[in-house]
């Protein structure tokens, strides 16, 4: 069997800066070895997606040193950034870009659409993790859609949490950052001091410090620093604990490609309200019947998403309801063999 290069940005392995998409690197790398897959990693050091000239030369030194018609799988937090690396290998190495978001549907990103159109475009192929995110590839750049492809994220299989007697505990699992809408959150919770409820939030607030300062001064002007927490990122084991004592997750992100948390949470039988911002409601599903295991609010909207928390806290049918379709959708979602098995066959299909 042919083998693989993955570039990757540097860090992936880092406990303190957990992500969708370095969790999706870590499984796919290790899965795709026990497949039998010679898999070799670049981790390449910057501040990507905004690298600098060593990130450059790092990109560079890394691809410049595979050989000729190898398949390469590149992080597109790092090839969407890098035409000017990776164009021109294009034409003696197998390209494939792994796209977790699409740099060019972000709001002004008119720049990073046609360096990564270019990237896109001279790639062999492309594989993003959800079907909106196809969508908005071909619709961005008007790529064949014979080489665009998806590999949804998988989730790894875990007991339904227990909860609380009182389902009144909440949980945001997001680096606290403006794109994941903690802002909205924070305020939605204000208006929510006559119910019984606290937030966790966990998530690193070292990637906008400012930011969150400003979250934490927020809840106390609202007088809510002894219900909203920001604890800090937490994987692993640690984050499981977590998620065992949840009631429901609460994703108010002004982005996401498809909500590798809201998929974390339904394999615990957690419901889940989110914005309905890319493809979370792809993640979110349905349980039988077609009923949601929680609720979409439109991105921004504070008072939709306040509405939505107090329909759960307040209404025990309802929260009957979610948690049955929660349980449902949990036996539906895609395991990790099957996100490795769709991007085995892309890879395969370049290396041909």
């Amino acid at each position: 069997m042919t083998g693989v290069h993955v570039v990757v940005p540097d860090g992936i392995d880092d406990p303190a800066r957990p992500s969708g998409g370095n969790v999706y690197d870590r499984k796919i790398c290790s899965a795709l070895g026990e497949l039998g897959w010679p898999v070799q990693v670049h981790a390449v050091p910057g501040s990507w997606p905004t690298p600098d000239a060593a990130a450059y030369e790092a990109l560079a030194g890394a691809v410049q040193g595979i050989p000729d018609g190898t398949v390469v799988l590149v992080d597109g937090l790092v090839g969407s950034t890098a035409p000017e690396v990776l164009v021109p290998e294009a034409t003696r190495l197998r390209l494939v870009a792994l796209v977790h978001m699409p740099l060019g549907h972000a709001a002004g990103s008119n720049g990073s659409r046609g360096r990564e159109g270019a990237v896109l475009s001279a790639a062999t192929a492309v594989v993003t993790t959800s079907a909106w995110a196809r969508r908005a590839l071909l619709d961005l750049y008007l790529l064949p859609e014979d080489r665009v492809h998806v590999a949804e994220p998988g989730v790894d299989t875990a007991p339904i949490s227990a909860g609380t007697p009182s389902a009144g505990a909440l949980l945001c699992v997001a680096s606290v950052v403006p794109e994941k809408g903690h802002d909205v959150l924070v305020d939605a919770l204000s208006t929510m001091r006559d119910l019984s409820w606290s937030c966790l939030c966990v998530g690193s607030t070292a990637r906008n410090p400012a930011f969150a300062e400003r979250l934490r001064r927020r809840a106390r002007e609202g007088e809510l620093e002894d219900r909203v927490r920001f604890v800090g990122p937490r994987s692993g084991a640690e984050l499981g604990r977590t998620y065992a004592t949840a009631d429901l997750l609460v994703l108010p992100s002004r982005a996401e490609t498809y909500g590798m948390v809201v998929a974390e949470a339904l394999a615990r039988g957690v419901p889940v309200v989110a914005a309905d911002v890319g493809g979370v409601s792809e993640s979110l599903g349905h349980g039988n019947g077609g009923i949601r295991p929680g609720l979409l609010v439109p991105p921004g909207d504070v008072f939709a998403l306040a509405a939505g928390l107090r329909t759960w806290l307040r209404d025990a049918e309802v929260r009957r309801s979610w948690r049955r379709a929660a349980r449902e959708r949990r036996a539906s979602l895609p395991r990790w063999s099957a996100t490795t098995s769709a991007l085995a066959r892309v890879l395969a299909d370049a290396g041909a």
